[in-house]
């Protein structure tokens, strides 16, 4: 694996120490109409970059700059610091960890006061396009090439944090269900490489000081995908297999081992995800907590829904896609939830009265209602808000990478205007909601 070179930890710290006499100067990331809304507790927001199409690190640079720096300003002001939520497939990043591409774009950065404080590492290969659909999950957990391309992720992260500022790395929730058969290898061999990749977090922590968490991204139909299996895996496989695995190969006792887990193995709770299997944002939340399960990155989003009453295979018909996977939850009146993969098989089942639908399809954070056509925006309740201001976590990311398929009815003509809007909303609901 590589390592990232002395040249650019000399032009980072000589670029912080600038910076330093700089943030002193401007009270950098003090105001809260910036990207950063909390001192005390920590709290960063940000937008998933994963919405600009692009596989190479050419096309993700080029849309910071001709995208990115838009929707800082149309949020802010060029004189605002402004968080940057980078995806990097395996591709980009590989070419990202060279030195020279690193020095450019931390020297960037600095001119444009933008700074990295989080990687979204889900998607491996091509995410736009072309359909992606359950390839969005490959290479998972139990392949090495997952764990190689995050190390090379938690490398690039740590050289961009800035100093004080924890890192996090969302990835993919274990496997997709039906790839792990009902033995426990698959299993053991996932929390091997989760853990391989926490002890190369703590590497990087004990060589560079910069904290960074591997953050696991509950989503339906996978090994993690509601909070009830999310709890199970931190409390059980993980401990089960990953304690074992550093008192082999790092000669820790298993209280060092749990503390090293705790540190850079944590959640990304999606909030589309999590609605889309009906769970209650707030407890789900609260559970983790109490569970004591590292909340690292919480997404805020919205999942398409459609009420009791309504045409639901209707309405939802338009939203049919070939690139992305749909998971589509139908709830009864009695609170029984049938699950399908994906929506065409959720709208060729038989309808079944007074039934509530819930899409995996993200909409933009700002859509509420359209005909019988909502979102689970409405999730996002004051009691969230509140929570959110009490350091439940570090980072907030407004993920929507749906606006290119997004049918007309729902169609933004400019992707810079919409995600600004996604940060309008979000910002006024966090100032109407104070701790």
């Amino acid at each position: 694996m590589r390592s990232i070179s002395p040249r650019l930890w000399a032009a980072k710290n000589n670029a912080r120490s600038k910076g330093c006499r700089r943030q002193r100067h401007h009270g950098y990331l003090r105001n809260v109409d910036t990207m950063k809304l909390s001192d005390e507790p920590p709290l960063h927001l940000t937008y998933c970059l994963n919405v600009h199409p692009g596989e190479t690190w050419e096309e993700n640079f080029a849309a910071i700059r001709e995208t990115t720096l838009r929707v800082r300003n149309q949020v802010g002001s060029p004189d605002d610091d402004f968080g940057l939520g980078l995806r990097l497939s395996r591709r980009a990043a590989m070419t990202l960890a060279a030195t020279d591409r690193l020095v450019e774009f931390h020297e960037f950065c600095d001119a444009n006061r933008l700074y990295v404080f989080t990687i979204n590492g889900f998607p491996y290969g091509r995410f736009h396009g072309h359909p992606v659909k359950a390839d969005v999950y490959r290479p998972d957990w139990r392949r090495r090439e997952r764990l190689d391309y995050t190390n090379v992720l938690t490398d690039i992260l740590a050289a961009l944090l800035p100093n004080g500022v924890n890192g996090s790395i969302s990835t993919v929730p274990g496997a997709y269900k039906t790839e792990l058969d009902s033995s426990m290898d698959g299993r053991q061999q996932i929390v091997e490489h989760l853990v391989a990749a926490a002890a190369h977090a703590a590497d990087t922590l004990t060589r560079t000081g910069q904290s960074i968490t591997i953050a696991l991204e509950p989503e339906p139909d996978c090994l993690l995908g509601t909070v009830d299996e999310t709890i199970a895996f931190f409390r059980g496989t993980l401990m089960e297999f990953g304690i074992p695995w550093l008192q082999r190969t790092r000669g820790l006792n298993s209280a060092e081992a749990a503390k090293l887990l705790a540190r850079h193995i944590g959640v990304c709770f999606d909030t589309t995800h999590m609605a889309v299997e009906f769970e209650d944002l707030v407890a789900g939340l609260e559970r983790l907590r109490e569970a004591k399960v590292p909340i690292s990155k919480i997404h805020l989003g919205a999942a398409l829904s459609v009420g009791e009453g309504a045409n639901a295979a209707t309405v939802l018909r338009e939203f049919r896609e070939p690139v992305y996977l749909h998971q589509t939850r139908r709830q009864k009146a009695g609170g029984a939830i049938a699950g399908f993969r994906d929506l065409p098989d959720a709208l060729a089942a038989p309808a079944v009265c007074g039934e509530r639908w819930r899409v995996h399809f993200h909409v933009p954070l700002f859509f509420d209602q359209s005909g019988d056509l909502c979102s689970t925006r409405e999730l996002l309740t004051p009691r969230f808000f509140r929570l959110l201001s009490c350091g439940i976590t570090e980072h907030l990311e407004i993920e929507t990478y749906t606006y290119d398929v997004l049918p007309q009815a729902l169609a933004v003509n400019d992707v810079a205007e919409g995600i600004a809007r996604e940060y309008r909303w979000v910002l006024r609901k966090m100032k109407e909601n104070p701790e």
